[in-house]
């Protein structure tokens, strides 16, 4: 299916692609004022769809943004963006701005939000990345200070997250690994971080990243499969020495770095407990979700 074949829903209605459109005087398109989720199906059913739209709820208290609907409401408005585009593995991005208002920053003159969903076929976001590895760079432009825009808020405006990519891309990195302003680390430009140390696995604690939907279910993983586990200030020695690296996303999975800043990884080859987890979680996404459609019997 090619993306301009598609059907967006905005505000109420079904529109093809190509005539998807907001407001320039839309708030979100002008000052990042909204928030999202980026969410996945696989077989025909929709993974921790609940728990998504609890965050994009939560995201959205956190910036006072009335969403004008209930949570059942527009978790049933993503379902049947899918049935729509008959999708059945999809990248689905619930979108919700504050509205049109004017040239001011002040949010009281917006009406109503808005609401959209994308949904799309979706792939391995990094290929053949997920058997070598990626390469990753810490790079100089910091995390969102928690104290200036949190995080947690998982916003529009993703400049913070834009301007590491682009230092990694020019470092040649794969991907981009953010420190706080206090020099700990604290995650990729579109991921969690965990590192494994003489076989247990370590992650930063969620007040300096976003509390990521695929990081929970990997810690249910790993407890589930006994490994030891602790959460805890991971720093750029600790990612250097580390036998096993590997991070988290709804959109990249679980997926290993085998290389960063010039060291090599472990053996430089994904390593056995990411392994075993990328495994697991593959299992997971197979059995659990909701049913896009009412009649599908594949789970």
């Amino acid at each position: 299916m090619l993306e301009e074949d598609l059907l967006v829903y905005i505000d109420g209605e079904f529109v093809p692609a190509t005539q998807a459109k907001i407001s320039v005087f839309d708030h979100g398109f002008l000052y990042g004022d909204g928030v999202f989720e980026g969410i996945r199906a696989y077989n025909g059913k929709v993974f921790k769809l609940k728990e998504h739209i609890d965050r994009l709820y939560d995201s959205a208290k956190a910036i006072d943004l009335q969403i004008p609907i209930s949570k059942e409401e527009f978790m049933e408005i993503i379902l049947e963006t899918l049935r729509r585009n008959k999708l059945r593995d999809a990248y689905i991005r619930p979108i919700v701005t504050r509205g049109i208002g004017d040239l001011g920053l002040d949010p009281r003159k917006c009406g109503k939000p808005s609401i959209i969903v994308i949904a799309q076929p979706w792939g391995r976001l990094y290929g053949d990345l997920y058997e070598k590895g990626l390469k990753a760079v810490t790079v100089a432009v910091r995390r969102n200070a928690i104290d200036s825009l949190p995080p947690n808020i998982k916003s529009l405006n993703y400049l913070n997250n834009i301007l590491a990519k682009i230092e990694a891309n020019a470092k040649g990195g794969d991907e981009a690994i953010f420190l706080d302003h206090n020099g700990y680390v604290s995650e990729g430009s579109g991921d969690n971080i965990f590192i494994v140390k003489n076989g247990e696995v370590i992650t930063p604690p969620t007040i300096n990243n976003l509390k990521g939907i695929t990081r929970e279910v990997v810690i249910e993983l790993i407890k589930k499969l006994g490994i030891p586990f602790k959460e805890a200030n991971i720093s750029l020695y600790d990612l250097y020495t580390a036998d096993e690296i590997f991070v988290t996303g709804t959109a990249a999975e679980i997926c290993p770095i085998t290389w960063i800043d010039g060291r090599i990884v472990g053996d430089g080859k994904p390593g056995k407990i990411t392994k075993m987890l990328m495994e697991e979680f593959r299992k997971l996404t197979e059995r659990e979700g909701v049913p896009i459609y009412a009649d599908d019997d594949s789970g």
